[in-house]
């Protein structure tokens, strides 16, 4: 390996390789690099003997200082132990000194804290003693119990005071004393509370309550104010059921709502007062109490309202009702519609279905249950506001409060109300769509004729689906109203069902074994009654699903216009606790994609049912008339002689937007304009297939003086197909189009064409090919195989 050699800049090279040198000249070479090495290592040592003085010179100054810093050391230790340690001594007696004054004064100060205390203490003693006399003054007497009751416990127990405080007039200690005066007055002030509470006297009520915190009892307090309320609540309550109104359909509910006004106007009204004596959060004791009296007028009220209205019969023949319309509408050999109504024949001596269970009396009890539950709602809310604490979180949820959560009136409701509310609101419901179905009703006058007018107004729909829409409206805002989320998380799903199944069922039989648009004789053309009938049915669908979006948007509180919302959901106020309010907007949204989804499937299957039966046969004879007699294999003497009789390129176009107007816009008239745009878009799919196909056929007669007249042509069928129509129908036609574009092509231009592919033919071209390059060549060979 080469040696390193330093350069003198203080790096190392490498030097040369003289072992290795194969001539003279390497040779040469490498003994001139060591010598300016040589010369350069030299030049470093001279400059070092040449400093060598200097450095000498300081290190002798430093042995100097050095000896010279010695002896100051010695001076400086000198001094500290022979000047600074009496110093030293005599700042450490002082300063023990200071800290024992300081113990001292603190101890003199706790002492005459401990003298002023225990003066304090003798004075409401004697206080309390003097005022508890003859003066019978009850309010200082409080005060000055109220005054001790700052005094520590140390200093009430203390020897000192044992010694200092008690008197001739006094003799007992000051804890035993003032014990006994907090006693006597305990009983003194609950006497006389309860005293004015009978008598009425809301002045004496309000003097002695204010009393009781001064004297150490809050609790008994708050608890005689409790007991006063409740007295003053139970009496209203007896008072409201005394009425003589019982069979008008709120009255229980308007009972029920009188009793918690009445306790929410107690506890605004008192809440204030409470607070100010008794320290913040005092209020929450005696809601707790009143609650408990709540449960108990609440409660009554409640079973005699489930007794009045017979609520437990009403349930029985709810469970029992057997729907028979529906159930045998949905058997298989039911073949035939069925009459307007189930009812027995008159005389026939059977009971009507529709008699076993009274609907106005199923829909009273739902209307006042759902007031009832709503004023329980409202009321909880109202309870929880008051004894949740108050956050600075914006988005912190109420919760429930224990109370209410395990109280006897929320079982009640429970087992009364909402239970019943939800098995009668799914019977109404259910019920409602049985009677729809027995008095639906198709409208009248309906024609596929475009020359007759139409005997009723858009959306032509039968009678069944406002009466229902109506119902599912009127349900879903009854549920809504009770604000409680057990009701909506079975109430609404089980809407759901009904319509998914009920509805959705008879809408879709109807369809299958009354309306199916099939012709009588192979190769006609269906009825024109059934093909209306059909219609009218698949509109069923689609307005309904759009009564459900609307009825569910309404619901949520959102406007029509999405963009005019502020953001804000009504869900949230009537739902406060917890996630109650998005798991309710998750429950109807859940609703309406499953109705949606069911009706979106059985509307496509009838569009496919419409294009299968009526518009392919409707479309294939306007095709042959549109086609007819006309030669794509002309002359310019051909030309020039049909220029002269009647234009041909206006006659194909037409020829077909006569036949298709004729078949497309009498049905444009029925339909809705959504299902109008799935069946066009599906008529216009296959159009655009059957002209491509045409195309396809014409290889061999087709030459350029045709070519141009086929691309005008189709460009004429595409205008008068898609009018009227979204922009979008166009590109169904785009193979079309571009077919003829090829066939329209310059030679030169094809050439160049043919030579491109993927992007760079886009690119060039400016079109999106729906023509693969097979078959654009295949395109071009129907005119250029002409000989």
């Amino acid at each position: 390996m080469a040696a390193t050699l330093s350069n003198g800049n203080g790096y190392h090279e490498a030097a040369p390789d003289i072992y290795n040198a194969t001539s003279a000249q390497d040779i040469q070479h490498a003994l001139q690099e060591l010598s300016q090495r040589e010369a350069a290592v030299t030049s470093r040592l001279d400059t070092l003997l040449q400093t060598q003085k200097d450095v000498s010179r300081q290190l002798s100054r430093l042995d100097l200082a050095r000896a010279q810093l010695g002896s100051q050391v010695v001076s400086t230790r000198a001094i500290s132990n022979g000047m600074l340690s009496s110093a030293a001594s005599t700042a450490h007696r002082i300063s023990g000194a200071v800290k024992k004054l300081d113990q001292e004064q603190a101890a003199v100060k706790s002492t005459l804290d401990v003298v002023e205390q225990v003066a304090e203490l003798k004075a409401c003693v004697l206080g309390v003693h003097g005022s508890m006399g003859a003066p019978q003054d009850w309010e200082t007497a409080a005060n000055y119990l109220h005054r001790a009751s700052q005094i520590p416990d140390t200093v009430i127990d203390g020897a000192f005071a044992d010694e200092i405080v008690p008197t001739a007039e006094v003799p007992d200690p000051p804890r035993q004393t003032l014990d006994s005066a907090a006693e006597s007055l305990c009983a003194l002030f609950l006497r006389e509370f309860e005293k004015a509470a009978k008598e009425g006297d809301g002045a004496q009520v309000t003097r002695f309550f204010k009393l009781f915190p001064l004297i150490g009892r809050s609790d008994v307090g708050l608890d005689a104010y409790g007991r006063y309320v409740c007295s003053g609540i139970a009496a209203r309550a007896r008072s409201n059921m005394s009425g003589t109104q019982r069979k008008d359909g709120m009255f229980y509910a308007n009972t029920l709502t009188k009793l918690f006004e009445h306790i929410a106007q107690i506890v605004d009204g008192h809440e204030p007062l409470v607070e100010r004596h008794y320290g913040a959060g005092s209020m929450i004791k005696v809601i707790e109490r009143i609650q408990v009296e709540a449960d108990l007028q609440g409660g009554l009220i409640l079973d005699t309202w489930a007794d009045e209205r017979r609520v437990s019969r009403k349930l029985t023949d709810v469970k029992s009702y057997p729907f028979n319309f529906l159930v045998q509408s949905f058997l298989p050999s039911q073949k035939s519609a069925f009459s307007r109504s189930d009812s027995p024949a008159p005389g026939s001596g059977r009971v009507s279905e529709d008699e076993s269970v009274d609907m106005k009396e199923i829909d009273a009890l739902l209307s006042e249950s759902a007031v009832m539950l709503g004023r329980w709602s409202l009321y909880s809310r109202f309870l929880a506001s008051k004894t949740t604490p108050l956050t600075e979180d914006p988005d912190s949820k109420l919760h429930l409060p224990a109370f209410i959560v395990h109280s006897t009136l929320q079982k009640k409701v429970a087992d009364l109300l909402i239970d019943p509310f939800n098995l009668m609101a799914t019977f109404f419901f259910r019920r409602s769509v049985e009677k729809a179905f027995q008095l639906d009703e198709f409208p009248t006058d309906l024609t596929l004729n475009p020359n007759k007018s139409l005997g009723s107004n858009p959306p032509f729909i039968t009678s069944a689906v406002d009466d229902v829409m109506y119902i599912v409206n009127q349900v879903l805002q009854r549920t809504l109203s009770t604000s409680q989320r057990t009701v909506i998380s079975s109430v609404v799903p089980s809407v759901g069902r009904v319509l998914g199944s009920d509805f959705f069922g008879m809408v879709q039989r109807k369809m299958r074994d009354e309306s199916y648009p099939k012709a009588a004789i192979q190769g006609a053309l269906p009825p024109e009654s059934l093909i209306i009938a059909f219609l009218v049915l698949v509109n069923n669908l689609d307005v309904a699903t759009d009564y459900v979006k609307r009825i569910v948007n309404t619901s949520l509180g959102q406007p029509a216009n999405a963009q005019q919302s502020n953001g804000h959901s009504s869900l949230a106020d009537s739902f406060p606790f917890g996630n109650e309010a998005t798991s309710v907007e998750k429950t109807l949204h859940n609703m309406e994609s499953g109705f949606e989804v069911k009706t979106t499937e059985l509307i496509n299957e009838a569009i496919e049912v419409m294009l299968k039966q009526v518009m392919r046969p409707r479309l294939r004879p306007v095709l042959n008339e549109t086609f007819r007699d006309v030669d794509y294999n002309t002359t310019a003497e051909d030309g020039a002689r049909e220029d002269q009789d009647t234009p041909a390129e206006d006659l194909v176009a037409q020829r077909f937007e006569r036949g298709w107007q004729a078949f497309t816009l009498p049905i444009k008239r029925i339909v809705t304009p959504a299902n109008y745009d799935r069946l066009i878009t599906s008529t216009i799919g296959y159009l655009a297939r059957t002209l491509e196909k045409r195309i396809w056929s014409y290889y061999g007669r087709v030459n350029e003086l045709g070519a141009i007249r086929l691309e005008r042509d189709i460009a004429g069928i595409v205008a008068a197909a898609v009018k009227g129509g979204k922009y979008e129908l166009r590109d169904a036609f785009a193979r079309c189009a571009q077919m003829t574009l090829i066939l329209n092509m310059e030679d030169d231009e094809w050439e160049e064409i043919s030579k491109l592919s993927g992007v760079q033919l886009e690119r060039e071209t400016g079109v999106q090919w729906k023509l693969d390059a097979e078959e654009r060549k295949r395109v071009r060979s129907i005119i250029k195989d002409q000989a």
